[in-house]
């Protein structure tokens, strides 16, 4: 069976040393991108959930519309709009921010980081809404104030609740990452395009990025699973 293989691999300039390479290099980018977009994304989350929460409509509101815009909208013309629609500003090509626009990565990672923002803000304004009222007015009962108790009893608990749904968002991510190279951006996907354009064999370079997709996928679900294990190991019962 590996003879095949290799005689196959030998047999297709595909898989040659040079294209591997360019394989690792839109993997590297991929995770690069997707790392820094849920990494930013969730610390810009946390705050807009608590706002999200909140029951003054001058803190709410603006959380929500946001939330509902990038929510309501593709990703895609997300970031058409951020990677194009900068460029049009009058005065930005001459100032100093032109260096980052310049470069498809930021503002790729921009319109990300605002998408998974929007996602994971709603995802954890969820968990924080189906916290029990008991520990709520058990932390008042031991004279927590209002931002004790949202430290350490609301957003811990909020965390465990939102993990499975905050899993797919990662993994959404992940997949939804392949389009940053409609933008230039080399990543896994474009990866496979240049090797598609290059040796007009559209199964081998697709093929073999979907099972790199795959993999990536099946370590997050893998580490997600480890994780909830991990934090919900207070509610399983005592072993005898």
């Amino acid at each position: 069976m590996l003879e095949s293989i290799y005689a196959y691999l030998d047999q297709n300039d595909i898989f040659t040393s040079t294209t591997i390479l360019h394989y690792w290099s839109g993997l590297t980018v991929t995770v690069q991108l997707v790392f820094l977009s849920l990494v930013l994304g969730l610390i810009l989350s946390v705050p807009l959930a608590v706002a999200r929460t909140s029951k003054n409509p001058w803190i709410n509101r603006p959380v929500w519309i946001y939330v509902y815009i990038f929510r309501g909208t593709p990703l895609l013309i997300q970031l058409y709009l951020i990677y194009y629609g900068v460029a049009t500003i009058e005065g930005i090509q001459q100032s100093m921010f032109w260096a980052v626009v310049e470069d498809a990565f930021y503002p790729c990672l921009f319109a990300f980081v605002l998408n998974t923002a929007a996602y994971t803000t709603e995802i954890l304004r969820g968990a924080m809404v189906a916290t029990p009222a008991g520990e709520i007015e058990a932390g008042k009962a031991y004279g927590m104030s209002r931002f004790t108790i949202l430290r350490r009893i609301i957003l811990p608990s909020s965390f465990r609740r939102a993990l499975p749904a905050y899993s797919n968002e990662v993994i959404f991510m992940l997949h939804a990452s392949s389009i940053a190279s409609v933008v230039t951006i080399i990543d896994l996907t474009g990866a496979a395009r240049d090797i598609y354009a290059r040796f007009y064999a559209p199964f081998d370079a697709f093929l073999f990025v979907a099972a790199i997709y795959l993999c990536l996928t099946f370590a997050i679900v893998y580490g997600f699973k480890r994780l909830e294990h991990r934090w919900h190991r207070h509610l399983r019962p005592l072993e005898s």
